[in-house]
């Protein structure tokens, strides 16, 4: 009886841990840096952007990737940053819709494409 409630609860731990285990877990993927000719307003957002977000500072990160959007949203690189600061904050679902604008305006870039994380969030 004991090994029944002890198998049991093994499957119920791994179950609740395998769930509870966020999207972020799977993230390793860095701030990308915006292409030659982007909007230089755009670029001084982004980088500073980069610099909050490997700081560990997300919400900061997250307002300078907004500000970079509002200079020029049409690279991928902004949505694909957005959307990982917003993973990290825990805003998913915010997340996916930012991941799947930057798979669409990915323009080949297989950093975005091949992104685990992107792929988890747009499954």
């Amino acid at each position: 009886m004991e090994v029944y409630i002890m198998k049991k609860f093994l499957v119920l731990f791994i179950a609740v841990m395998v769930f509870a285990l966020p999207l972020s877990a799977f993230a390793d993927d860095s701030p990308l840096a915006l292409p030659a000719g982007a909007n230089p307003e755009a670029v001084k957002h982004n980088n500073e952007g980069i610099e909050h977000f490997k700081a560990g500072h997300f919400d900061v990160a997250l307002q300078h990737f907004e500000g970079s959007a509002k200079a020029e949203s049409k690279w991928g690189e902004i949505h694909f940053n957005e959307a990982l600061a917003l993973d990290k904050l825990g805003k998913h679902a915010d997340a996916s819709m930012h991941f799947k604008s930057a798979q669409k305006m990915a323009g080949g870039n297989k950093a975005i494409l091949e992104s685990p994380i992107l792929i988890a969030h747009t499954k």
